[in-house]
């Protein structure tokens, strides 16, 4: 019953992911959805600008501090491991919900493009950030950085294998795709507003402190697989990979 439950609850917290992922795609390009960033009535801009930065900074508390080991280990005494990342999902999705919710238009425009070349650039690029999101999820293991591989785990009786470093496709080229797919989406806007702007600044200076602390992470993890792969992949922007000193005997056992 147990599994079964957990399997459920797993289901719901994605379906509850899916349907707030696919509303940032509206939420962010203006698209026909009942709010979007820059749609409603403008009120006090210092109102705005507050509740506004209120809202990202949530929004970055909760995604870090609940993704960092230390936080896992004292919240898994609480919270049965096969939900843990359930939970999280779940919790993110709805600081989502939140945020689209009580965000407040600020529309003064900081810059618009005009030219029908230049706007379909901008918005040809604004859906290759959302496709380069959505695959890069893929790549590094959909259904387990969801929450759904743990709960079908628990209710199968088995145990995930554990983290294995790969570099599959993407991760060739940059060491995070997936936030370069945010960073592409967010800033590729024909018309910036300045609510939009202070959406795309906000969540570019929580990607970088999230890379920060992720690569901490990894580091932890992986030991010196990662920093090798660090030093030799650029972290965002897609360069020819670096040479490095090949592999030590101990890397390449490890590796295998």
């Amino acid at each position: 019953m147990g599994g079964i439950a957990a399997v459920l609850y797993g289901g719901l917290a994605y379906i509850v992911f899916l349907a707030s992922f696919l509303y940032a795609i509206a939420f962010v390009g203006n698209l026909p959805v009942p709010k979007t960033i820059d749609s409603g009535e403008p009120g006090s801009v210092i109102v705005a600008l507050v509740v506004n930065t209120l809202l990202l900074g949530l929004f970055a508390i909760q995604h870090s501090v609940m993704a960092r080991p230390a936080f896992k280990r004292w919240w898994t005494r609480f919270v049965p491991h096969a939900v843990e990342r359930t939970t999280y999902v779940l919790l993110a999705s709805l600081v989502l919900v939140l945020l689209y919710w009580q965000w407040r238009p600020m529309p003064e425009i900081v810059w618009s493009v005009s030219h029908p070349v230049l706007v379909a650039v901008l918005q040809a690029i604004f859906w290759a950030g959302w496709i380069t999101v959505l695959v890069s999820t893929f790549l590094i293991n959909h259904f387990e950085l969801f929450g759904l591989s743990q709960v079908f785990a628990r209710l199968t009786g088995r145990e995930l294998p554990a983290p294995i470093f790969r570099t599959p496709l993407f991760y060739k080229w940059v060491r995070h795709p997936l936030y370069l797919g945010f960073l592409l989406a967010f800033w590729s806007a024909p018309t910036m507003t300045v609510g939009h702007l202070l959406f795309a600044a906000g969540t570019t200076g929580y990607i970088l402190i999230a890379i920060y602390l992720e690569e901490r992470d990894l580091i932890d993890l992986f030991g010196d697989q990662y920093r090798r792969y660090r030093k030799q992949v650029a972290m965002l922007i897609p360069w020819p990979a670096r040479q490095v000193p090949p592999l030590s005997p101990a890397d390449k056992l490890e590796r295998r």
